[in-house]
């Protein structure tokens, strides 16, 4: 769970806690339904880095034992959820 936001972590330990109930059967279909869209990688971007930029990335994604692409899109995630801030 290494990888895991501030808000994911909130829903581990609420799941921990017991603060989840079961959902009734016949809206269990809707609600796996709405988890697998929100899950799924469906949009392909292409960006052009410079050599340093890539090379740099590639370097901190064996760091971290990720796919570089997981990387990019874990960065951008935290950055549209406010997680991470431009340095001045």
């Amino acid at each position: 769970m290494k990888y895991l936001d501030k808000e994911e972590k909130e829903l581990m330990e609420s799941y921990k806690k017991g603060e989840w109930k079961s959902v009734k059967r016949r809206d269990k279909k809707k609600y796996e339904q709405a988890a697998k869209e929100s899950l799924a990688k469906n949009k392909r971007i292409n960006i052009r880095l410079t050599s340093k930029d890539y090379n740099d990335i590639q370097v901190k994604a064996i760091e971290e034992g990720i796919p570089y692409q997981t990387l990019i899109a874990s960065i951008i995630h935290k950055y549209n959820k406010g997680e991470l801030r431009p340095t001045k």
